[in-house]
């Protein structure tokens, strides 16, 4: 069951964006460059575009075609996907990988926060997997250094899938064709937690993207972009500053920011990093999520406090909230908004062209059907569910 203590997140997003003042008013300069300037001028490669306007101290990476990742074994990937939409991987033989992270939904769920453990309300949104074999760290507080490490965590957190890695391996060695699929895969014989996580992890860093139209116009298409998706990109890398943070092919940086929106002070504070490091400076301090097929994945922010791009965009334009010291344990610090967070003063129309270059990374749809998963073994148990225990904090 959800904590009813939560807040209304949609009641929240809106009171913040009034509360920033995001009414759009600003006039463009005079000498904004035209469209068949900008398309001259993004036509030529990366690399001679003009350098991007970001904060004193940044020094971003441009923006470009996602690099080839190292080629995974292909039977360590097919066990990978068969691992990844069975949920008996989960306690209850009832939760997969895919519950959260779903091929139609961009490989997230599409949902505010996500469902755990017996419908736990979790406190975080699901990240899209889509492309993670390229960000590093992982999870919205940076915990986790690899997919293997990741997928291990979600498998025992007691609020997600709520297993071991011992009782897994007791559950797939029980199944023929898994047994079999295992002793094909190099490492210990038989079934392993390690070979468990290197497939899923294998497959994951195989579901990429590269085929939006912006990879299109990357790649030497020139009319891939429409003229207001070329300001929208221009003003990426100048005026609106995503460079700041959103940098690279990834459109990462992979580092911590602290965004203004822990809801101190709420029975939905959530300090990021903090929980994790101890360290005052990153308190409130999340990962900064790819921009890639942004469209698709929705809501958005760690809490998915925003449940639409043109919300989210006017709360950056608004420079986002600064927190005040009202925070449920006083012993905790007071996160410190990031410096790089700064109120731009876009209008109306330059907020649409910037939502249309972020549309522009969209993936195209690929229908992905679930592969036949093996039969469970005639004499399998069924799942045994572990008492219940007191609830962790589940952080994705």
């Amino acid at each position: 069951m959800a904590d009813r203590r939560a807040v209304a997140l949609p009641a929240v997003a809106a009171g913040l964006v009034a509360g920033l003042g995001l009414l759009a008013g600003a006039t463009a300069p005079a000498d904004d460059p035209s469209a068949a300037d900008l398309r001259a001028i993004y036509s030529q490669p990366p690399a001679a575009w003009p350098a991007a306007t970001v904060d004193e101290g940044v020094e971003p990476r441009e923006l470009g075609l996602l690099p080839e990742l190292p080629e995974a074994d292909e039977k360590l990937v097919g066990l990978g996907e068969m691992l990844f939409f069975d949920p008996r991987l989960s306690t209850t033989g009832q939760m997969a990988c895919a519950s959260c992270h779903d091929p139609d939904l961009g490989w997230a769920d599409g949902r505010t926060t996500s469902f755990g453990f017996r419908r736990t309300q979790l406190p975080r949104n699901a990240p899209t997997i889509q492309n993670s074999g390229h960000l590093h760290p992982l999870f919205w507080d940076g915990r986790a250094g690899s997919l293997e490490e990741l997928t291990l965590e979600v498998i025992e957190h007691p609020d997600e899938m709520r297993g071991t890695g011992t009782a897994v391996v007791e559950r797939l060695s029980a199944v023929p064709a898994y047994a079999e699929a295992f002793a094909e895969i190099p490492g210990e014989p038989g079934v392993t937690i390690e070979k468990v996580t290197s497939a899923v992890a294998a497959f994951c860093r195989s579901v990429n993207g590269g085929k939006s139209r912006f990879d299109a116009f990357l790649r030497g298409r020139e009319t891939a972009l429409t003229d207001a998706e070329l300001r929208g990109l221009h003003l990426y890398r100048t005026e609106a500053r995503c460079m700041n943070c959103h940098d690279g092919p990834e459109m990462s940086d992979g580092k911590l920011h602290v965004t203004g929106l822990s809801l101190s002070g709420t029975p939905r504070e959530d300090l990021g990093a903090y929980a994790v490091t101890g360290r005052p400076e990153d308190s409130g301090a999340f990962r900064t999520p790819t921009l890639r097929n942004i469209a698709k994945t929705g809501p958005y922010m760690h809490h998915g406090l925003f449940e639409s791009l043109p919300v989210t965009l006017r709360a950056y334009n608004g420079g986002m909230p600064t927190q005040r010291d009202r925070i449920n344990d006083p012993a905790d610090p007071v996160p410190v908004k990031s410096p790089l967070l700064h109120e731009l003063g876009l209008d109306d129309a330059q907020l649409g062209d910037l939502e249309a270059f972020l549309r522009s990374t969209t993936e195209p749809h690929r229908l992905v059907l679930p592969p036949d998963l093996p039969p469970h073994a005639d004499d399998a148990p069924p799942p045994a569910i572990p008492p219940d225990a007191e609830a962790g904090h589940a952080r994705p």
